[in-house]
């Protein structure tokens, strides 16, 4: 029991880093807004939540931008850009959870991924709009944007950025799957058990 613990302590600290390093190598999309930057550091956490479930990839979202913060540091002090990176990452993997974790099969990964794309564009859309861009404005003296800009910025911007990132991540996270098919069963029935 001890053994098993501990083997998933250092399993979440590995993807976490993994994740941090990930996050270091971000690109923009050129036609959208150059502060939305994609990353592949979600990967790591839907390993864990297909080996871990929800509390290991939580954990390797929190590590992930707990340690990013502590790299890269905000002007600030409120890492509200990590903030938003965390619950991005939740909004993504819980659904991949709950769907694969009935249907353990390519087409279940492949149906959570979906739900995890949509979850993120519509949440992340939703909440840019009430907290993160206020946010944005109140702790880093960001430009105040009007109702009608920001409204703009959200539907031309925030939820095509956020689709063409799932959709990037489901890409990924099916050709991983497909090669880490057994690891990740073999991991799932030891460290879930």
């Amino acid at each position: 029991m001890k053994n098993n613990k501990l083997r998933k302590m250092i399993l979440i600290a590995i993807l976490g880093s993994i994740g941090t390093v990930l996050m270091q190598f971000n690109f923009p999309i050129p036609p959208l807004p150059g502060f939305l930057k994609i990353d592949f550091s979600e990967i790591p956490a839907v390993l864990a939540i297909m080996t871990l479930g929800p509390v290991g990839g939580i954990s390797v979202e929190l590590i992930k931008n707990l340690m990013h913060w502590f790299m890269s540091g905000s002007p600030t002090g409120v890492p509200v850009g990590e903030i938003a990176n965390f619950t991005t990452g939740i909004l993504f993997i819980l659904p991949i959870y709950w769907i694969f974790n009935k249907f353990r099969s390519t087409k279940g990964l492949t149906a959570g991924l979906i739900a995890g794309t949509v979850a993120m564009a519509v949440g992340m859309s939703v909440l840019n709009y009430v907290l993160f861009l206020p946010m944005y404005t109140y702790f880093l003296n960001a430009p105040v944007n009007s109702s009608e800009a920001l409204y703009k910025m959200i539907v031309l911007g925030i939820l095509p950025f956020n689709l063409i990132k799932g959709i990037i991540l489901m890409t990924v996270s099916l050709l991983l799957f497909g090669s880490m098919k057994k690891w990740i069963a073999q991991q799932r029935a030891q460290l879930m058990a």
